[in-house]
């Protein structure tokens, strides 16, 4: 048997009538950009992730830099990124001139408070908590220690639209957050996409207009500005799919609990909070014989990935930042453990059975 890491294909013919007829219908409006349909989006998408803001992004690090731009993150300030993340996490920061201070990651994979804390100086404006894989990074810590310092905590949410934190949706955990719509995400478009979603009304505003030149209307600009608009047809396609997004989801979590039950007594498996509710944007799995069963399930058909296996601090970007091996023993450990095995809602029974009774024969 074949099992694809992922098949989007599988996702557009469901959803092709409604997709195509959308298409047709702002085709004919002949409103392209920055019209009803991104506003509908926006309003949608605000209620979903309970905040009273969503602004409408060219990409989901887009959304990373123009939250980080309105909040004036300039040269001489640090910005704190967890170093096991996509390197998109942290280009935003070196983009604006200011400086990164990798931090490590706990045994969720995300982002750890302690190390936090060891890193706080006198330069740190931002902590970006990365929900990585789809689960919510330990929010309440970290806003304490955020506060404590008076800095600013935003959420790297591009993995992670419908997870849950003590109750509360990823995208209203902190001062904003950017979110991802490209093609592999849980909510996604078909090319790259991405929003923003705040609490501050005034925060919003500003960068509702650096997405759009600095304009405060058609003709006057008030500020340096950038252009990053998500257009009106991904935006529709986007709102079509919100309406799927929850039981997609649950579709993942069904997976994953499958996974989790079967897989416990031979791999390392996700273990979730009582307090958290994970989307699974990628399902991760931990082994010491990770390259050897990756080969293994390759030979067998199953398609995995490694998210990632070079930390940001030891990617060859980072050369002149200082880093070296050993500095964040949790997140270089993983890399050389960590399996992203398929999992996405168009998975049929015989595939997640085909992927679990071939992970065994190996270990057999």
């Amino acid at each position: 048997m074949e099992v694809p890491f992922v098949d989007l294909a599988r996702q557009f013919s469901n959803l092709k009538p409604q997709l195509i007829d959308i298409f047709s219908k702002i085709g004919e409006s002949g409103s392209y950009v920055l019209g009803d349909r991104l506003e509908s989006f926006e309003k949608k998408i605000s209620n979903y992730c309970d905040v009273s803001n969503a602004v409408g992004v060219a990409n989901g690090s887009e959304a990373l830099f123009l939250i980080l731009k309105a909040l004036d993150v300039k040269k001489n300030d640090e910005v704190i990124v967890p170093t096991n993340s996509f390197i998109a996490s942290a280009w935003v920061v070196k983009a604006l001139g200011a400086s990164l201070r990798f931090v490590d990651v706990d045994d969720t994979l995300n982002i750890d408070p302690f190390s936090i804390e060891q890193s706080i100086n006198s330069k740190t404006k931002v902590i970006m908590a990365v929900h990585f894989t789809g689960r919510s990074a330990a929010m309440d810590e970290i806003n304490k220690i955020a506060s404590s310092h008076n800095i600013y905590v935003i959420e790297d949410a591009a993995q992670a639209i419908g997870a849950s934190y003590k109750n509360k949706k990823v995208g209203s955990l902190a001062k904003a957050a950017g979110f991802s719509l490209h093609p592999l995400k849980n909510l996604s478009v078909y090319g790259d996409g991405g929003f923003i979603t705040t609490n501050d009304t005034i925060l919003a505003n500003k960068i509702k207009k650096l997405r759009n030149h600095g304009l405060k209307n058609r003709d006057d600009c008030e500020i340096w500005g950038y252009n990053s608009r998500l257009d009106e047809i991904q935006a529709a396609f986007a709102e079509i799919k919100l309406q799927y997004l929850d039981g997609w989801n649950k579709k993942n979590q069904q997976i994953a609990d499958f996974y989790k039950r079967e897989l416990n007594s031979i791999v390392d498996v996700p273990k979730l909070k009582s307090y958290e509710t994970a989307v699974f944007h990628n399902y991760v799995i931990k082994s010491e014989q990770r390259d050897l069963l990756a080969k293994f399930l390759e030979g067998k058909g199953v398609q995995t990935r490694i998210h990632y296996p070079t930390p940001i601090h030891l990617q060859s970007v980072s050369k002149n930042l200082g880093y070296v091996p050993g500095d964040f023993p949790n997140a270089e450990k993983f890399a050389k453990q960590m399996l992203s095995l398929p999992i996405y809602p168009d998975l049929n029974d015989d595939e997640i059975m085909y992927v679990i009774s071939s992970i065994k024969s190996f270990f057999e």
